[in-house]
């Protein structure tokens, strides 16, 4: 008998696994940045940020729609949501950036400050998060530059908040933030 209840529970926990494998965390949606719940950096400068995610098994497409405050009289330009065509992706304005899902890179030239930038953009599933990677190098005035953010996403059990955390490293230095989505 103890035998018979074993091999059941054990074939229980197999086809419960199988099926979680099964079935990837699916972030399709619209999400909304709660900014109360977010922990922003000051130069982010972010007053409203909305997120449209469409996800496939091959993609996960991401539309980013940002509204910033102006920065002061005296902050210095450029940088990441300084202007000067650092947004794709980079913590600047509007975008939208499909990721393969299948590992691969895929590289995108966008315009800036200096000319095309190759920017290269990478996904990986982890247990039910998204990594979701950004690299861009490019020469300037100050000699060859390399930025990387990296945002790990995360679903709430019900499915109604999203959680990016996100790295950023810049000549300028490391930094985080944390941003809490609500899903419309």
């Amino acid at each position: 008998m103890k035998k018979a209840f074993m091999f059941a529970a054990i074939v229980a926990a197999l086809s419960i696994s199988a099926f979680a494998q099964a079935k990837p965390t699916d972030f399709s949606g619209t999400w909304i940045l709660d900014v109360s719940k977010s922990q922003l950096g000051d130069r982010m400068r972010v007053e409203s940020m909305t997120l449209t995610v469409a996800q496939t098994d091959k993609e996960l497409k991401v539309t980013t729609e940002t509204k910033r405050a102006a920065p002061p009289a005296d902050a210095a330009q450029g940088g990441p949501g300084g202007g000067r065509g650092m947004g794709r992706g980079f913590g600047g304005g509007d975008s939208t950036i499909a990721y393969l899902l299948d590992g691969k890179e895929s590289v995108v030239e966008i315009d800036g400050p200096n000319g095309k930038m190759p920017v290269k953009y990478k996904a990986a599933m982890d247990a039910g998060n998204a990594i979701l990677t950004s690299t861009r190098s490019l020469s300037g005035p100050m000699g060859d530059l390399t930025m990387t953010t990296k945002d790990s996403w995360s679903l709430s059990a019900e499915g109604k908040t999203l959680t990016v955390v996100r790295e950023q490293s810049t000549p300028r230095g490391t930094n985080s933030s944390t941003m809490v989505f609500a899903k419309k």
